[in-house]
């Protein structure tokens, strides 16, 4: 009897064991304090976030990925076309990507997400005129690489160093000025 409770107690061990694995805490895990929208990370307790890539929205079969855009400030921004408030804030993270652009300090780089037609995606990007890259990921699997950001909040908004750590976290819509200052201030760390 006891051999047969054994085995199965063994069984479950070793899965725990394999399916626990750990980081040693050294990449990023997103938190919410007290639920608060906007986050940020002094520049001593950041930590990176594991690599992603993804498909082009407007480059059918090209792959982005986040090492592409290695020493750069990155703006990454989770919207869908359907989403309200990714539409009011579209000109404010153009005008975020046009700064970035001009200084040679980083990118914006979009997340489309629950969007099942990437043509309607599309559509949008050129109608608004953005310039600014996006991956086309409709189950937004991205997130589960952005540290257990909540894929539920859309638009969301997380300002990484040129580490690619993240600096700020918005889970809100976000103004160019407010952007701006963040990546500014990232743009003259080591």
């Amino acid at each position: 009897m006891r051999k047969l409770i054994a085995a199965p107690l063994c069984a479950v061990a070793l899965t725990l064991a394999a399916c626990s694995g750990s980081d040693g805490g050294d990449n990023f895990a997103f938190h919410s304090p007290g639920g608060q929208t906007e986050i940020f990370y002094d520049e001593a307790d950041r930590k990176p976030l594991a690599g992603f890539e993804g498909e082009s929205l407007m480059r059918e079969g090209e792959t982005i990925s986040l090492s592409d855009f290695e020493g750069q400030v990155v703006v990454l921004n989770a919207w869908g076309q359907w989403c309200a408030p990714c539409r009011a804030e579209v000109d404010d993270l153009e005008e975020i990507h046009q700064h970035l652009q001009a200084q040679n300090t980083g990118t914006v780089l979009g997340i489309n997400v629950r969007d099942p037609n990437p043509q309607i995606a599309r559509d949008f990007v050129t109608d608004n005129g953005v310039t600014y890259p996006s991956i086309y990921d409709p189950p937004f699997k991205t997130a589960a690489q952005l540290g257990g950001v909540p894929s539920s909040v859309i638009p969301t908004t997380i300002v990484l160093d040129k580490q690619h750590r993240p600096a700020a976290v918005f889970l809100r819509a976000v103004t160019a000025q407010e952007i701006i200052e963040v990546t500014d201030r990232l743009a003259g760390e080591a």
